[in-house]
């Protein structure tokens, strides 16, 4: 959260210029600025140390665009943490309030959201299909009161896959740990499925709903004998990417995902866009519907910049040996 600073008020006295064109009298009849209340949904706060640096990106997109908490803005933040069924009254809390617009995290936030409210505008920082989870009509007119940044562009999930084969080129069965509470994440199986073939590889999908899963999803892959892992994101699995890093290393499978904080807290490399980023840019999208725009008028943007992390110490530790050539197009290589 953006630090309040408490000022001391003194008592002052001036001497006013007989030329003063305004009054006190005039002074204090001008009405006083507008403090908005802006709302934030998500499974991770802007204190936790998962999630500091995405909510970072956010706030400072604000003061960018002249936001000062305390001033003319005020937060109200709902975060459930590990417990997801606090999300639909977490979201009804925001809109008793009200706030005069819901910024929400990854899936199901603005969903909850949504179903909470059809009139407070509700901007998506990180959506992964907000046309097929039903949030909007369409990206280019999304139609209602929801409107944001979508994360995947089409076949991005395929390139992950293409990126998995070519650091183990001899890989032949592939585990993808899945969330079955997010939608999008049946249509990237779906996706994955398709392109296998075309790659020389087996799918194992392994599903894990909660923390308290992680372990028996793992022993699936390793009955399965997946030689590497290919995980989906959601904010559950975004929160616990350490643990998740740790649990791959332990059972020896390299592994790729979505966002570059995956390769920093352990796992072998990541392909994607910048949260930090999309978050920056969701401020932007907050100040125009503040400033009188609706959310049905605003496109859903979609990522044109993408980054690739490699974890060269997870691969020494994995005994792998990641290709030059795939190295030399990484944007970052972690030592």
């Amino acid at each position: 959260m953006i630090s309040r600073r408490r000022f001391t008020t003194g008592v002052v006295i001036a001497l006013t210029p007989l030329g003063a064109t305004a009054s006190a009298q005039e002074y204090k009849a001008q009405p006083a600025a507008k403090v908005y209340r802006i709302g934030l949904l998500g499974g991770s706060s802007p204190t936790s140390p998962e999630a500091s640096h995405v909510w970072a990106g956010f706030f400072q997109g604000l003061r960018q665009l002249g936001y000062v908490e305390g001033q003319n803005i005020v937060i109200e933040g709902r975060y459930y943490g590990d417990s997801i069924e606090r999300l639909p009254a977490l979201a009804a809390e925001l809109v008793r309030l009200p706030v005069d617009v819901i910024v929400a995290g990854a899936a199901p936030a603005p969903e909850e959201a949504k179903r909470a409210t059809s009139t407070i505008p509700i901007v998506m920082a990180n959506h992964f299909d907000p046309v097929g989870s039903g949030l909007v009509t369409s990206l280019a007119r999304p139609g209602a009161n929801v409107t944001g940044l979508s994360m995947v562009t089409p076949e991005l999930r395929v390139k992950q896959l293409q990126l998995l084969k070519e650091a183990v080129p001899r890989l032949m069965n592939v585990a993808v740990l899945s969330n079955p509470t997010i939608p999008s994440h049946a249509r990237d199986v779906r996706e994955l499925e398709v392109a296998a073939p075309s790659l020389k590889v087996r799918l194992e999908v392994a599903e894990a709903r909660a923390p308290n899963e992680f372990p028996e999803a793992f022993a699936r892959m390793t009955r399965k004998r997946a030689g590497a892992l290919l995980i989906l994101t959601g904010s559950m699995f975004f929160a616990h990417r350490a643990r998740l890093a740790e649990l791959s290393a332990k059972n020896h499978l390299p592994s790729v995902y979505l966002l570059r904080e995956y390769a920093e807290a352990g796992g072998l490399m990541a392909y994607g866009p910048s949260v930090p980023d999309m978050f920056g840019r969701a401020a932007t999208y907050v100040d125009r519907i503040l400033k009188g725009a609706k959310p049905a008028d605003l496109p859903v943007e979609q990522p044109t910049k993408f980054e690739l992390v490699i974890n060269l110490k997870t691969a020494k530790a994995l005994g792998l040996t990641i290709p030059q050539t795939l190295l030399l197009r990484a944007d970052q290589v972690i030592q």
